[in-house]
């Protein structure tokens, strides 16, 4: 089960808090950390923007990214919201099982 960091970004600490807390109440992430006070400069509809955001990084397995985008998608204010993963090659043993344990179906 390859594991995955989710790099996303919110409008609000309050957007970042109520989209990490469901996703891990939802099993679709093991942990997400929220970081705020980003400052973003991008392009938007024509027009340079400059804006505070929330970055969230969510902790989840490939098998479960579809979920987890599509409730991020369902919940975020954005039209077009940032999500984007990349696949973790290794790193602590115990912490990625961890992962996996946190994000399997519980029956």
């Amino acid at each position: 089960m390859s594991k995955q960091f989710v790099y996303m970004t919110a409008g609000s600490a309050a957007e970042a808090q109520r989209i990490g807390a469901a996703l891990v109440e939802n099993r679709l992430a093991a942990c997400v950390n929220i970081l705020d006070g980003m400052h973003s400069i991008y392009r938007w509809e024509g027009k340079v923007q400059k804006d505070r955001e929330v970055v969230m990084i969510a902790k989840t397995t490939r098998d479960r990214l579809p979920a987890l985008i599509e409730t991020v998608t369902a919940l975020h204010s954005y039209d077009c919201p940032c999500i984007v993963s990349v696949a973790i090659d290794g790193g602590h043993p115990d912490f990625l099982a961890w992962i996996g344990a946190e994000v399997r179906d519980i029956e």
